[in-house]
């Protein structure tokens, strides 16, 4: 018998090279694709992921504070916000196939398992674009230091999937959409080719990964006929230990599907 979505996600989350993780959620990826498109979908099945993914030994992984910081006018700077890139897209990675295995006790149509494999496959190849960017520049991923927040948001959602299709999507990958013009300009001042056509690939591609969020919450409230709006507030400040921060990018998060009436109530403590 063939080996389950559920399996091969966790197949992914326990690998902990990069390379050999990403490769290995292509190959999956590729898998799951052809069998839909010839109308003989792989059993999603069940699975037991693991609490935390396998990880490399670098990059040592320390709170945010302790992560030293860089200006991003120098070579060294522009070094390490591509490591800090790539250290985002390699946990966006496990996070999209965690959603796979984690979740398969709630009854979901095949566009959700559709949509989340998509998205590991697009975050598998932004891990490699900037990991190339990066030994174009003479360094690699696992060189620098990581912060160690960016799993906090799976495991505090662990068993609820509403709060963890509002906070990874639709705050975390959101926030992406908000900041990434800027880091664009960043390579555009220093005339760095390869890591702006990287980069705009990134920003192209997370706007799906913010409205496959949007859409799949929206179906879950329709569902069980909750407001959408208010349980958003409720589940963003229940697990996300932060206010939001402007300024937003109104016009992208519109696009995925996030109006405005979201996320400005969340700048601002619960009363």
């Amino acid at each position: 018998m063939s080996q389950s979505l559920a399996e091969r996600a966790v197949e992914v989350l326990t690998t902990a090279d990069g390379r050999a993780k990403t490769a290995l959620s292509l190959r999956h990826v590729a898998d799951w694709t052809a069998a839909r498109a010839a109308g003989t979908p792989l059993p999603v099945g069940t699975a037991t992921p693991p609490q935390n993914p396998a990880r490399p030994a670098k990059p040592e992984l320390l709170s945010p504070r302790d992560v030293p910081r860089r200006g991003p006018g120098s070579p060294e700077g522009r070094v390490a916000l591509l490591h800090a890139v790539a250290h985002i897209e390699l946990n966006a990675v496990d996070l999209h196939w965690d959603i796979i295995a984690r979740f398969t006790d709630t009854p979901m149509p095949l566009g959700f398992y559709d949509d989340w494999v998509k998205a590991a496959g697009e975050e598998s190849k932004h891990f490699n674009l900037i990991c190339d960017c990066l030994e174009a520049m003479g360094s690699h991923y696992g060189a620098l230091a990581a912060h160690a927040l960016m799993w906090r948001a799976a495991e505090d959602t662990a068993t609820d999937l509403m709060g963890r299709l509002a906070v990874v999507p639709m705050v975390l990958e959101a926030r992406g959409l908000d900041v990434t013009p800027a880091m664009i300009e960043v390579f555009r001042k220093a005339g760095d080719q390869g890591a702006i056509a990287a980069l705009e690939t990134i920003y192209a591609e997370e706007v799906g990964h913010v409205a496959y969020g949007s859409k799949w919450f929206n179906f879950l409230c329709g569902r069980d006929n909750i407001d959408p709006k208010d349980e958003f507030h409720r589940l963003v400040r229940l697990y996300f230990h932060s206010t939001l921060k402007p300024p937003f990018n109104e016009e992208k998060r519109a696009e995925a599907g996030l109006p405005p009436d979201f996320y400005w109530p969340l700048t601002e403590s619960a009363p």
